[in-house]
């Protein structure tokens, strides 16, 4: 068998996704900002710098060297757990080194064998993967749809379901922008005895109390645990699992990519800590975030497009090549917009994902649409 032949179902692979307008590549970080997750403008921020600088000068080493039970375990991820834990209202708060390995780790963990999980069809690919390797059965409930939950739930007590019951949900949605009903859901959860598990990958920072989040009446609750990344707008890079302690401390005990990973590095600890007291202190990032996707809303609208009244503005197109010719005629006109397609979204909702930060302003915001106006009808 010559060497090639090793690669040749690799070359196949990639050569149908090209077919399908759906091969994907490394794309170069230039133009107005419409595609990052630096929501409230935190990554870039002087504040942030100068914490990690100070911390670096006084001695806080890059790396962890080891895994939090080995010698990993650092007093800046102790402080960060320790304050999030305070801010959020949770019992207990316990930090790994990215949203995907915090969902995969919590799924694949804290559910056991007969129980079940009920993940939204449109939830995170970590939460689908996480549910897939868990040791519980798992289904799909539609989108947003409490009672579909309510009815997956009783479905599976009547085949004889004995464990306990998993919800799985973002309180907001990454490519589509909406809202999870999460009074709904907790009546549901409450209803079988189930826990509610939130990601609150896109909401952290932006919304609720202080920007604690959308699920911030429901932590501390405990059949609640919440997640809560550090890498959008918080503008680090890790995540908050917060529960109550008996969970992280199993989580401590029994989570694999916890105890075999490398702790996360302690400047990320300090980061995420200071982009935190960031959000407390400075309520106006928030409040010019809201005024950019009312003005975003409105610009969209005169379009006859709709409004996701988030800083997630999704402009469905359907077509994977005329999605991805919009997508490369707004970054050739100065604008980082990206296109998104299958099997990151549903078949036929291929879509530019407009993404609204602090990094641009209302003036950015309206060339935008202009650009897009002219470009519209350019791909048709």
């Amino acid at each position: 068998m010559s060497a090639q032949s090793f690669l040749d179902r690799y070359g196949a692979t990639l050569n149908g996704l090209a077919r399908k307008d759906r091969l994907r590549a490394l794309g170069s970080r230039s133009g107005l900002d419409f595609a990052s997750n630096d929501y409230l403008g935190i990554a870039h921020s002087k504040r942030l710098r100068e914490a990690v600088a100070a911390a670096l000068a006084a001695g806080t080493s890059i790396g962890a060297t080891g895994s939090r039970l080995l010698r990993g375990n650092m007093p800046e991820h102790e402080a960060l757990e320790a304050d999030a834990a305070d801010l959020f209202g949770a019992e207990r708060a316990l930090f790994f080194s990215g949203g995907y390995i915090a969902n995969f780790s919590v799924l694949t963990t804290l559910p056991q064998r007969g129980d079940l999980i009920v993940l939204d069809e449109l939830v995170h690919a970590s939460a689908h993967e996480g549910a897939r390797s868990a040791r519980a059965e798992f289904v799909q409930a539609s989108h947003n749809d409490s009672g579909n939950v309510d009815d997956a739930i009783r479905a599976w007590r009547t085949r004889g379901g004995i464990g306990r019951p998993w919800i799985v949900v973002e309180s907001l949605y990454s490519m589509d922008g909406d809202r999870a009903p999460l009074d709904d859901l907790i009546v549901v959860a409450d209803r079988h005895d189930a826990f509610l598990f939130v990601d609150e990958a896109h909401a952290t920072g932006i919304y609720g109390p202080g920007g604690c989040g959308l699920a911030h009446h429901l932590q501390g609750r405990e059949n609640v645990v919440v997640l809560h990344t550090c890498g959008k707008a918080l503008g680090a890079s890790g995540a908050l699992v917060m529960a109550p302690a008996v969970l992280c401390d199993y989580l401590i005990n029994r989570c694999r990519p916890f105890i075999y990973s490398t702790a996360p590095s302690p400047l990320m600890a300090v980061a995420a800590a200071t982009a935190l007291d960031i959000v407390s202190d400075e309520p106006e990032r928030r409040g010019r975030l809201a005024r950019l996707v009312a003005h975003a809303g409105k610009r969209a609208q005169a379009l006859g497009l709709p409004a996701s009244g988030s800083q997630i503005l999704p402009i469905i197109i359907g077509d994977n090549a005329r999605t991805m010719a919009l997508a490369q005629a707004l970054q050739s006109r100065g604008f980082d917009v990206r296109g998104i397609r299958p099997p990151t979204v549903p078949e036929g909702t291929a879509r530019l994902r407009v993404s609204l930060t602090l990094n641009v302003g209302e003036a950015d915001v309206s060339a935008l649409f202009d650009a897009l106006a002219g470009e519209w009808e350019r791909t048709q």
